[in-house]
């Protein structure tokens, strides 16, 4: 007898539990393979799944099992309810990098109005902080850069899909900004000092790019490289807001504080209570 859509999510279910997985990705790997929404396949889970379907979800539960992120296996991550395409050559936008949009967008309009402004998103990988900015502000000019061709690749193709328009650069961190003065800078730059390696989900370590998760000097090199390049191509008055590691709140402070003397310097923390962010506001 073909199983319902109940008992194949809680077999599911069941087996990433025994392997120490996210049990809630069953229900977004249904999503996809379904192409409903939650509320529909839960009002039909005593519904079969078509054999196409069926089939088609033990070949990805396969691939979910061995550790792959669900992101990769349907091929897209959502960050402030929109659709961005993801690969191995980005790292997978998350709900704290959403924080760091929203606490950007909070003080853009307090210090900007609506007024035209210049940004930039260093680092981009998928181009969603940049999308996400123009979207939400739309008289925000938005230029994205990224080291790596193929990050700048998706990026492009996240903003089209959104229908985001963003000029993209290639080049490392802030070089390809020099012509120009900035009102915004943002930035989720690889944070992650090597030691942390051990403790890290292998979800993370197989198959995200560690271009973009790892950093030397504990994790803070790029941010010290920034704190030494951006005075001179930020306007006053100015905003740079930067995703942090939670230890990593008060030597990044310092590098700012010494790079920005005048400049108002806050570390915001996540809805975990983690410090995840910084911003620095310059008059």
């Amino acid at each position: 007898m073909t199983e319902t859509i109940h008992q194949v999510i809680k077999r599911l279910e069941t087996d990433l539990g025994k392997k120490g997985l996210d049990v809630n990705t069953a229900f977004l790997l249904l999503e996809h393979v379904t192409q409903k929404s939650r509320a529909s396949i839960l009002a039909d889970l005593r519904e079969p799944l078509t054999e196409q379907q069926a089939l088609q979800f033990e070949h990805l539960s396969a691939e979910l099992l061995t550790g792959k992120p669900i992101q990769h296996i349907i091929g897209e991550e959502w960050f402030y309810g929109r659709p961005f395409t993801v690969s191995k050559d980005v790292l997978i936008p998350r709900p704290e990098t959403e924080e760091l949009v929203q606490g950007a967008l909070h003080r853009a309009t307090k210090l900007f109005g609506n007024g035209t402004i210049h940004v930039s998103d260093i680092g981009t990988g998928s181009g969603a902080i940049a999308v996400t900015f123009k979207l939400e502000y739309p008289n925000a000019q938005v230029t994205a850069t990224d080291i790596s061709g193929a990050a700048l690749s998706i990026a492009r193709r996240n903003a089209e899909r959104n229908d985001a328009n963003i000029t993209f650069l290639q080049g490392d961190l802030a070089q390809p900004l020099q012509t120009e003065k900035w009102d915004i800078i943002l930035s989720n730059p690889p944070y992650i000092g090597a030691d942390e390696a051990s403790s890290m989900s292998s979800t993370v370590l197989d198959y995200e790019p560690h271009g973009a998760l790892f950093a030397e000097e504990n994790g803070l090199v790029l941010y010290r490289k920034l704190a030494e390049t951006l005075p001179e191509i930020m306007n006053k008055p100015a905003l740079i807001g930067l995703e942090i590691g939670y230890l990593q709140g008060t030597a990044v402070q310092q590098l700012f504080q010494n790079a920005f003397p005048k400049s108002k310097i806050e570390v915001v923390q996540d809805l975990n209570g983690k410090d995840r962010m910084i911003f620095c506001e310059i008059q």
